[in-house]
């Protein structure tokens, strides 16, 4: 009996397969509001419905890989820095076959990447990340869910959010997107001990022009 269930822990020629598949939840920050990125695609399955940017992993491919290939096929990105988020197992998440996929999250400022339609998609858009479309295909909905909670944990041990702003901010605009991001209305001086305590901020001496008193602008000391 215990021989029969080692056996079965282990790799065979005949083990079951699967498809694997990358999905990234591209978020970026446009009018004050996070936005995430929404494709829908002109093949395949729910053809009527908004989906993240995915697809599936070839014999010869990384999954790091893969996602890169579905970002520049699906929205023209390039070269973008992303990190995984969760893996999704459930055998009836997809209507043709048995597919895991590894989702990951990417961060861009939106006027730097301007939207072109590319093969095979029919649409892409900007959407609120708290009025993403009711019609949403496989559980992209969770996977946003899932992305944008992985995004806030992470605000709490560091400063991630470089890709959203601009090279030169102020402290007001950091703070209005932490609290976009988390959900939540952060106390002034709390969030700049914080931020401060971090030590990855560098004060430009620069001021923004435009805005009565001109708050300092900073930028990260890594840039």
């Amino acid at each position: 009996m215990k021989k029969k269930q080692l056996h079965n822990f282990q790799v065979r020629p005949d083990s079951f397969e699967c498809s694997v598949t990358a999905d990234i939840a591209v978020f970026g920050y446009l009018d004050n509001k996070l936005k995430i990125l929404l494709t829908k695609r002109s093949v395949g399955g729910y053809t009527n419905h908004w989906m993240l940017p995915g697809g599936a992993m070839e014999k010869e491919e990384t999954l790091e890989g893969c996602a890169n290939k579905v970002l520049f096929s699906l929205t023209g990105f390039r070269e973008i820095h992303f990190e995984q988020v969760k893996v999704y197992t459930s055998p009836d998440r997809h209507p043709l076959k048995r597919v895991i996929t590894v989702s990951y999250y990417a961060l861009v400022q939106p006027e730097n990447h301007p939207l072109t339609l590319k093969s095979n998609v029919e649409e892409i858009s900007w959407f609120d990340i708290d009025n993403i479309p009711e019609k949403m295909g496989f559980d992209h909905r969770q996977i946003i869910h899932d992305a944008h909670n992985f995004l806030k944990n992470n605000l709490k041990d560091r400063l991630i959010v470089g890709k959203l702003l601009p090279e030169k901010f102020t402290l007001p605009e950091l703070q209005n997107l932490y609290e976009n991001i988390l959900g939540l209305q952060l106390d002034k001086r709390n969030f700049r001990k914080r931020i401060f305590q971090m030590d990855i901020l560098l004060n430009t001496g620069e001021k923004k022009s435009g805005i009565k008193g001109g708050p300092f602008l900073y930028r990260y000391k890594n840039q």
